[in-house]
């Protein structure tokens, strides 16, 4: 049963998932109220649009909470949450109110992670090409470990720690593990920027070379298959690959990275926590590394992708005979490029009818100057849907605001918490005015 169905109308006939929206796909505070709208924990959808505007990102903040303690339960103290699927001051509080570490991927990153007040020695420093003023806040910053990822990188790290202070390192290694997902997120196998190659020696050559260090202290190794996996072999077979290696340096930690699938649409998987915590650490026993390890990982995309809808408005509605149904929105590929850049399904459905037939085949497009600009191709929406009416796309807490863009000179949306408690604005809309800050008279 959902967390909160108490709260909504549903009908007394079981609900035809091939009609309307799978429920499951929404966030578990949201659900259709009982005039037949979208409500979350208490708020009507459609007024929290009226006050911030649209498009508008709305988080189920205790899902995410709710979802952390799960995580924390089956990890323990081990879970550093990905912080590049979204990221901003509220978030990193969140995070650290939860008891979780947290990585980051660039300066930026850690300036929003440092300015929430997060606790630096729960940080991780990843990067491929971390700069040096990147690896100088790191460490002026005290983060509690850097992730090297070249020998370019330990030659630069080399010179700014000292041996009176050496910087606690793991040693990222690419363990040659293609997963099932798409290439562009693909990043264990052996053709890839990331890491040390074991298949060709380069992670012995760093390991030993880091091991010896005088200015940099070794404390663990970090790999990383991809994003958006289900196949739970895929991180058993990482697990396998890297077990002698492990074990072998005496090394006490192993991240194993993130990476989990969540659904996108209707008959995607749902993949529990449980069963991948149990499966990391069956995986490890069977392969030979020492009960004593820490095994840590680092989930992004399945801890907040789940959390959050985006609501648009219609604006065009264009109908191509025997070819297509456009429908035009007021957002588009510049808050949500994930289906420009890797075809990602996303599923659509009416805010004022949640439960309503979706009775007529539409592409949901955005309002920016390309062709590509398809948010859902192959959507479903009532035949009721008319110019003005607000529709939503469910799973869109992770890389969606993170990755958006102004492209066309379209302001970033707003991004609303909503709990138990109330609502709460935490990334006020971007305005042309920000946007000509930037230029130089």
């Amino acid at each position: 049963m959902r967390e909160t169905e108490d709260l909504f109308q549903y009908p007394a006939e079981p609900i035809d998932p091939s009609s309307s929206i799978p429920l499951y796909l929404l966030p578990e505070g949201c659900g259709p109220g009982r005039d037949g709208s979208l409500w979350m924990r208490g708020q009507k959808v459609s007024d929290l649009v009226k006050e911030f505007g649209s498009p508008l990102f709305i988080y189920d903040e205790e899902q995410i909470r709710s979802r952390a303690r799960e995580l924390k339960e089956h990890f323990g103290s081990d879970v550093a949450y990905a912080s590049k699927a979204f990221l901003c001051k509220a978030m990193a509080r969140l995070v650290s109110e939860e008891g979780l570490h947290i990585d980051v991927a660039s300066g930026g990153e850690l300036s929003v992670v440092l300015s929430s007040g997060f606790p630096p020695e729960r940080i991780v420093m990843h990067g491929n090409n971390k700069s040096v003023m990147e690896l100088e806040a790191a460490i002026s910053a005290g983060v509690g470990r850097i992730v090297v990822d070249s020998f370019n990188e330990i030659d630069r790290l080399e010179k700014l720690a000292s041996k009176d202070s050496p910087v606690k390192v793991w040693i990222r290694v690419t363990p040659g593990v293609e997963a099932h997902t798409h290439e562009f997120v693909m990043t264990g196998q052996d053709d890839s920027k990331f890491g040390f190659s074991l298949v060709s020696g380069e992670a012995k050559l760093a390991l030993d070379r880091l091991l010896v260090s005088e200015n940099l202290k070794l404390v663990g190794m970090h790999a990383h298959i991809g994003s958006q996996i289900f196949a739970l072999e895929s991180f058993m077979k990482e697990v396998e690959i890297l077990a002698p290696f492990f074990a072998s340096s005496g090394l006490e930690e192993l991240n194993l990275g993130g990476g989990l699938g969540v659904p996108y649409v209707a008959g995607e998987p749902i993949i529990e926590f449980a069963d991948w915590a149990a499966s990391l650490k069956e995986s490890a026993r069977l392969a030979g590394i020492p009960a004593t390890a820490r095994i840590i990982v680092e989930p992004g995309r399945s801890l907040v992708g789940p959390a959050a809808i985006t609501v648009y408005e219609v604006g065009t509605i264009k109908e191509i005979p025997g070819i297509r149904t456009y429908l035009s929105v007021d957002g588009g590929m510049s808050d949500n490029p994930r289906p420009v850049l890797y075809d990602s399904g996303y599923e659509v459905f009416a805010v004022n009818n949640v439960l309503a037939r979706r009775d007529r085949p539409v592409t949901v497009v955005g309002k920016h100057c390309e062709s590509g600009d398809i948010l859902v191709r192959d959507g479903q929406l009532p035949s009721s849907t008319i110019v003005g009416d607000l529709i939503a796309t469910p799973v869109t807490g992770a890389y969606g605001y993170s990755m958006a863009s102004n492209y066309n000179k379209v302001g970033r949306p707003a991004v609303v918490f909503v709990s138990n408690r109330g609502y709460r604005l935490v990334l006020r809309r971007e305005t042309v005015t920000d946007m000509l800050a930037l230029d130089i008279d």
